[in-house]
């Protein structure tokens, strides 16, 4: 009877030595739940999105921010794991009129399918080259040597079209609220950036999370 409770006696210690350790190693494996005004804000008043069947995630960025220069490659890599139920967007910001044609560049690079191929190329000079692309030449230069016909460039920067979805990217981030890039929206109610997590690789972790809470209150499952 005495080696009986004994034995129990060891494992309730056991028992209670996993329940105290628990936190501290599902903190140092990295599943300790992001804080809601640490590692994301809710975003007040929610904001609605583009896709109402699927969750949406968005990025605020600007051409001239190093820091999103940088995020950008790690971005790239953990898009090619989202799920078929996220869409991802991204919304250009210029804080003043001086850099409005980078906002353009973007919806215009969009407009003619060639976003992937060339928007890492447009951080790589502004940000590495030095160049400005701002103004209307120098961009058209910069696409006709990057393989874009030039009259079709300055036909889509210039159009109706770009000049629109320019002046709703405005609207976006004001309504969001952003106030420094990079920074990451998740279905219209949840904001994050890397300045918040520490890092650009942690904030990966915590947007996942916040899609999964996106798709639990949408009573949706994954």
């Amino acid at each position: 009877e005495r080696t009986r409770m004994s034995s129990l006696s060891v494992r309730r210690r056991h028992l209670l030595i996993a329940a105290v350790l628990a936190p501290c190693l599902a903190h140092a494996q990295g599943r300790t739940p992001p804080k809601e005004g640490k590692d994301f804000t809710l975003v007040r008043p929610p904001q609605p999105t583009e896709g109402a069947n699927k969750i949406e995630v968005l990025e605020f960025f600007q051409y001239t921010c190093p820091h999103c220069a940088t995020y950008d490659p790690v971005l790239a890599a953990w898009r090619k794991t989202l799920p078929a139920d996220v869409e991802y967007r991204r919304n250009p910001i210029a804080w003043n009129d001086q850099t409005l044609p980078h906002v353009k560049i973007y919806f215009t690079l969009e407009a003619l399918k060639k976003t992937e191929e060339l928007h890492a190329k447009v951080f790589r000079a502004v940000q590495v080259d030095r160049r400005p692309l701002l103004k209307t030449d120098e961009i058209a230069d910069f696409m006709a040597a990057n393989g874009i016909d030039r009259k079709q460039w300055l036909d889509t920067f210039n159009s109706f079209a770009v000049g629109t979805r320019a002046s709703r990217a405005s609207q976006v981030w004001k309504a969001f609220k952003v106030d420094g890039t990079p920074a990451m929206a998740i279905d219209g109610k949840f904001m994050t950036a890397p300045h918040m997590v520490g890092s650009r690789e942690g904030s990966l972790p915590v947007m996942d999370y916040l899609i999964q809470r996106a798709r639990t209150e949408r009573g949706g499952k994954k």
